[in-house]
């Protein structure tokens, strides 16, 4: 057997080594086809299809939708359950699970609340636009709500009673029901001046406009100095658990005393009904500032 040149013995090892990457992505018969296509100078050699983040992401929201926040008193509860040897944390996690989700829904409605006022002032704004632009006010109702979705349910309604001739600000008066939509009163009342007595409807739709952004504004600027307030009512509502890990941190075993002593059992119902009712009169003095 003779001997082998560099160049032989070059090809031998980029052989081998694309034989070895074509077996390790695809078995050796598509492998050593992409070996000749590699070797041929056929090109850039594809490795299948990408990787597709669609199914796991599917996955995360499908988890996150079934996973609400509530459920985390339930998960410390079980924690606490293990860790102290005893079954009241979880009765106390379960017990929170309800208050919690009120919490949740109170906090999404409220979104909801603002979202509908940003679109009913969206509502004015694009309408008094629409009048200036040289269109008559139900086109420009059926124009303006579309694009801004301010009237919320009650849209199709409206619509129906700007195309057909029907009872436009009876239809507003009534969308104005829907919590946040308080500013459709107005456009109805605008309405009505408009038609009935020929008054200008772009001029009064951007004083609305101004007093329904002025007045939102005046509640964010609020509700951003509550928050000092509210944050500090968490604060000290988590400082009992903070002294749990300060005496678990110095081997005082807290869980123990608190779940297997008398007299730790009282301190813990006693603390529980202070803490729970602190934290609910902080909360009403923070919620009464805000509707006022």
């Amino acid at each position: 057997m003779g001997e082998f040149s560099s160049g032989e013995l070059a090809m031998g090892a980029a052989v081998l080594c694309a034989g070895a990457a074509a077996w390790s992505m695809g078995g050796w018969r598509s492998g050593a086809r992409r070996a000749q296509l590699l070797l041929a100078g056929g090109g850039a050699v594809g490795v299948g299809p990408p990787f597709s983040r669609r199914p796991l992401a599917g996955e995360l929201r499908r988890i996150r939708g079934w996973w609400r926040p509530e459920w985390w008193a339930l998960l410390a509860g079980l924690v606490l359950a293990v860790l102290g040897a005893s079954v009241l944390p979880v009765a106390a996690g379960a017990a929170g699970v309800p208050v919690l989700r009120r919490l949740r829904l109170a906090a999404r409605a409220r979104r909801g609340r603002e979202r509908r006022g940003d679109a009913v002032i969206a509502l004015c704004g694009a309408l008094a636009a629409e009048v200036r632009a040289g269109r008559q006010p139900g086109e420009a109702l059926l124009r303006a709500a579309r694009d801004s979705g301010g009237l919320g349910d009650a849209q199709a309604a409206a619509l129906a009673a700007a195309r057909f001739g029907g009872d436009v600000p009876g239809v507003l008066a009534a969308a104005a029901r829907q919590q946040g939509a308080e500013g459709l009163l107005g456009l109805a009342a605008c309405w009505r001046v408009a038609v009935d007595r020929g008054a200008g409807l772009a001029a009064g739709l951007d004083r609305l406009e101004g007093a329904l952004r002025a007045e939102r504004d005046q509640r964010a600027d609020l509700r951003a100095q509550l928050a000092g307030a509210r944050s500090t009512a968490v604060m000290l509502a988590g400082l009992p658990v903070l002294g749990l890990l300060l005496g678990a941190a110095l081997g005082a075993d807290p869980l123990r005393v608190l779940l297997h002593t008398g007299a730790g059992l009282g301190c813990l119902l006693v603390g529980g009904l202070l803490e729970g009712a602190g934290m609910w009169w902080a909360l009403r003095i923070v919620r009464g500032a805000e509707e006022t």
